[in-house]
């Protein structure tokens, strides 16, 4: 008889006991990278919701935020004494947006309404963790937790009003949402007037934005590109963008990267000064920032990802500009170490520094990787551009 491979099985989301071979996994992965030397920052979801709660209602059900402060709870507690870098939830415009409007990522779904409801029960869920967090991962002053949001300079296309309140409504979905309700415990005026078009905000409770609002020790910011917008009379912006007809999308650059995003390293800067400006934010974090290039192996077997690595410079100048205007910045993390699986794209996107193939797995270190590695060994950039600390 063949081998047979048992299945594991998979999460389900209830309450109760975690998964132990699930925690011994993190349990040894936490201990291999401190035994190298290697501090781990611990993000608690990136869009893998157990696909029993989706079928419970998903994100627009509050009771996901409850089942996810238990879930804060017990990962606190098996990693609590090892990991002292938390952030919560990355990017959770992209899960609610994406997932519950635009049926772009998981779960496909389009209903900008529970959309609506799926960002405040993501942030609610955000400022629980804090809490879990807070009472179980050792309430030391070593201890940091934030949560990861990914903001967009928004561009109108002219300075007329109307391209301006265009770029309004798409600046208020894309950022002042989750900055204003993390950071000043509201959401914006003119946005919740917006979105009065698809929802009501009833799943707003009395004190939850006072929990959204917890106070964080960090804040993670994703930066890949800018938006660029225009008013157009009876065009509706794409679906994940609820309360925002009227509304857009306009290419103002050439997009050189494989998957169609412009490279505008200006924006990181912007990005981070405007944060800084309007909130007074705790210290800050480019936890993401990367491109995706059509990458060959070269006869020699090396990757010569030249465009990566004249990105990684341009987007590491652009974070040094914003220290230089003033901004708390404290690191910068490449998306992505590896080749991996891009989400809806799969593996059509390669934003690593390090090649995988995806057949045989072997990783090869890209140009962009040997490159980096000097620049953080050497803890900065030259005066000049792409090729050397």
């Amino acid at each position: 008889m063949g081998h047979v491979r048992r299945r594991r099985p998979r999460p389900r989301g209830h309450r109760g006991q975690a998964s132990a071979g699930g925690l011994d996994f993190y349990r040894a992965l936490v201990d291999e990278l401190l035994g190298r030397g290697i501090e781990p920052v611990a993000t608690l979801y990136h869009w893998d919701l157990p696909q029993d709660l989706e079928d419970a209602g998903g994100w627009p059900a509050r009771d996901t935020a409850l089942r996810f402060a238990d879930y804060a709870a017990l990962v606190g507690d098996a990693l609590g004494d090892r990991v002292r870098r938390w952030t919560t939830i990355n990017e959770p415009w992209c899960a609610a947006m994406l997932g519950y409007a635009g049926g772009i990522h998981a779960p496909g779904r389009t209903e900008p309404g529970a959309a609506v409801a799926a960002a405040h029960h993501l942030l609610l869920a955000h400022g629980l963790a804090v809490d879990a967090l807070r009472a179980r991962a050792g309430g030391g002053p070593a201890d940091e937790i934030g949560i990861t949001l990914n903001p967009y300079p928004v561009v109108p296309r002219t300075g007329s009003a109307a391209d301006r309140d265009a770029a309004r409504r798409i600046d208020g979905l894309a950022n002042r949402l989750w900055y204003d309700a993390v950071l000043l415990g509201r959401y914006p005026d003119d946005v919740v007037g917006d979105l009065a078009a698809v929802s009501d905000l009833a799943h707003v409770h009395d004190g939850d934005m006072a929990v959204v609002a917890r106070p964080v020790d960090a804040l993670g910011l994703n930066y890949y590109r800018c938006y660029h917008v225009a008013h157009a009379p009876g065009a509706s912006a794409t679906s994940e963008w609820p309360g925002s007809p009227d509304v857009a999308f306009t290419t103002a650059v050439d997009t050189p990267t494989s998957n169609g995003w412009p490279v505008e390293p200006r924006g990181l800067t912007d990005a981070l000064v405007r944060l800084a400006r309007d909130y007074d934010p705790p210290p800050l974090y480019v936890h993401e920032s990367g491109g995706a290039f059509p990458d060959k192996v070269a006869p020699d077997g090396r990757i010569h990802d030249d465009d990566r690595l004249a990105y990684l410079d341009a987007h590491l100048r652009a974070a040094h500009d914003a220290i230089a205007a003033g901004v708390d910045l404290r690191g910068f993390f490449v998306w992505s170490l590896l080749d991996n699986f891009e989400w809806a794209e799969g593996f059509s996107q390669r934003f690593g520094i390090v090649h995988v193939d995806f057949a045989t797995q072997r990783r090869t270190p890209k140009d962009s990787a040997l490159w980096y590695r000097e620049v953080m060994a050497a803890n900065g950039l030259d005066s000049g551009s792409g090729t050397s600390p």
